[in-house]
């Protein structure tokens, strides 16, 4: 039996991003619909903490021991960049903590590396962002951990809500996420940010950026902006702000 091969070399040759995710991550499905054709995603979890979604849960899964032991997982499949997918887990404990995570990460071996948190940093000053509303699925403590960091990188928080979920969050539905969105928006807020990468958000961001007139920055979303422009890849789907030249 003859085998006539397509007249085609391939398969396309693979560009990758390794992602160290906190081990209660369930959008991975999300993450992919960022990403172009040739990108591959290569995850690494931390371990298991048997805690709520807290402050103590965001600084059990940023120990730099567990960053440090997820990146060499990572590593043998030759990724340009590695993200630290957690928005609360790099926003903590400021600007510095945030910059040493990524530290970390390439001291393992990373040729480079991205935070959500930081990912957050690049894109309001991409946007020259000075004023934002929030919206979080934590407590209220560590909902303010993110409005300290936004005031230490020169953004001001003009209104937040929080679900103070403590676990779940990926089941949240679309109808109560745009709601919440619907309701932190201000007139004030040049921006909205939506934190936590385990909350999902991908088809609510075109409609309700269309609605409100403003950029709708989302914790995946902004993470995968992030590693692509340093790939000097575009970024796929909704978040038309972000999708001019990094």
């Amino acid at each position: 039996m003859e085998f006539s091969f397509p007249d085609i070399d391939g398969p396309v040759a693979q560009r990758g991003i390794g992602v160290i995710a906190p081990f209660d991550l369930a959008l991975e499905r999300e993450l992919w619909r960022w990403a172009p054709l040739e990108v591959s995603l290569h995850l690494a979890r931390t371990p298991y903490e048997p805690v709520p979604v807290s402050l103590a849960m965001a600084e059990l899964v940023s120990n730099p021991l567990h960053l440090t032991a997820a990146t060499h997982d990572v590593l043998h499949v030759e990724p340009e960049v590695v993200a630290y997918l957690c928005t609360s887990g790099s926003f903590i404990n400021g600007l510095a903590y945030e910059r040493s995570l990524r530290e970390t990460i390439c001291l393992a071996g990373a040729p480079d590396a991205v935070t959500t948190s930081g990912a957050l940093v690049e894109a309001i000053k991409h946007l020259n962002i000075t004023r934002m509303s929030v919206i979080t699925p934590y407590d209220e403590i560590l909902t303010g951990k993110l409005r300290e960091f936004l005031d230490e990188a020169g953004c001001t928080t003009i209104r937040s809500d929080h679900l103070g979920l403590g676990g779940g969050i990926w089941k949240v539905n679309y109808r109560t996420i745009a709601e919440r969105i619907l309701r932190a928006d201000d007139p004030r807020s040049e921006a909205i940010f939506v934190s936590c990468t385990n909350l999902p958000t991908y088809d609510v961001i075109e409609p309700l950026e269309q609605a409100l007139g403003k950029p709708v920055l989302t914790a995946n979303q902004l993470t995968m902006w992030a590693c692509l422009g340093r790939m000097k890849l575009p970024m796929m789907g909704p978040g038309k702000w972000l999708l001019d030249v990094f």
